[in-house]
């Protein structure tokens, strides 16, 4: 049985498995990460834009 969750959470949720993907395996693209995030914690496009720009304000 599923849980419904906000959405903001799922998207916490994502940011938490990208961060700690990102440490777990550093071969994999960031891209690929966050389109793997995006159907594990199944994110509509705008929480892909999202992640996207979080993480390109997060390098610079």
């Amino acid at each position: 049985m599923t849980t419904i969750m906000p959405q903001s959470e799922l998207t916490r949720k994502a940011v938490a498995w990208i961060s700690e993907m990102q440490t777990a395996d550093e071969k994999k693209g960031l891209q690929s990460l966050i389109e793997e995030a995006a159907v594990r914690f199944n994110l509509g496009p705008k929480d892909v834009e999202f992640l996207q720009r979080f993480y390109r304000e997060k390098k610079d």
